[in-house]
């Protein structure tokens, strides 16, 4: 009886861990919020399955414009950020909603317009100059208007070149409120001058008779860094997994891979993380 006993609690063992164990599996992964550039650009298509394979963790991703990405984290939906708006990055961590922030990659902000040129700015690398001629001339100029790490490069330069965007907004000044691709489909559609990251621009597939028309200027740097979520604030946060992830993003072999994606031979991104990620 004894025996009949327990080899039936053992077999309710096996099943249960049997249950368990894919349960545990399932759990192996994190959410990482991040910007659309890293998701439309194809980069994480790249990037991701390498660092699967490498440790067996599996990164869904949740692409949003910057400024809604650090929203989402500040509300602990999420393990790690990965966006490009320095400043607000810098205050999430100041915020205690983060651990620390690494510069992982950059590339930089392009403008891009028809070919009809009508604010002549085709060719300029001062980016000051060619919004005030877009300004001046009236013509039309596509935002994102969404908050995100684009937009708020776009409304710093605005600023910087002296011009109240918000005065003219609805007339030449025309805010989409949506992701790159989004907007740079409405922008070639009506002819819009257009500020969009390089690597979306490379990635975009609809360029038509669309070329770059401002770049080179240093003010249209574009950085991006990686903040684990602090599990002090959030409890929720996979701090061990989320934590491999950007260890990896910031190693030798991650800023590898960053550098190796590449389209038509141009690369997108280029790695700049300190070395062992200090």
């Amino acid at each position: 009886m004894f025996r009949r006993q327990f080899l039936t609690i053992a077999a309710a063992g096996l099943i249960t861990a049997g249950l368990v164990a894919p349960l545990k599996a399932e759990e192996k992964f994190i959410v990482v919020q991040s910007t659309t550039s890293t998701q439309n650009s194809g980069l994480f298509e790249f990037m991701l399955p390498k660092f699967t394979e490498k440790t067996g963790i599996e990164v869904r991703v949740v692409a949003v414009g910057t400024g809604q990405a650090i929203k989402n984290a500040a509300n602990g939906d999420g393990d790690v950020l990965f966006v490009h708006a320095k400043p607000a990055e810098e205050k999430f961590v100041a915020d205690g909603n983060g651990v620390k922030r690494f510069d992982v990659m950059y590339n930089d902000f392009v403008i891009v317009g028809p070919p009809s040129d009508p604010a002549g700015v085709a060719g300029s690398n001062d980016v000051t100059d060619a919004l005030q001629k877009i300004a001046k001339a009236g013509a039309p100029f596509a935002s994102r208007g969404d908050d995100s790490g684009t937009h708020k490069a776009e409304l710093r330069l605005w600023k910087a070149a002296g011009i109240d965007v918000k005065g003219a907004s609805g007339g030449w000044y025309r805010e989409t409120g949506s992701g790159m691709g989004a907007t740079l489909n409405t922008g070639t559609g009506m002819g819009a001058y257009v500020m969009t990251d390089r690597a979306t621009w490379i990635s975009f597939g609809n360029k038509g008779a669309y070329k770059v028309a401002v770049e080179g200027d240093d003010k249209m740097f574009n950085q991006y860094g990686i903040i684990l979520v602090s599990k002090d604030k959030h409890p929720n946060v996979k701090a061990d997994l989320g934590e491999q992830f950007v260890d990896w993003v910031v190693s030798k072999d991650g800023q590898q891979v960053i550098a190796d994606y590449k389209i038509d031979g141009q690369q997108l991104f280029f790695p700049n993380a300190a070395p062992s990620g200090s």
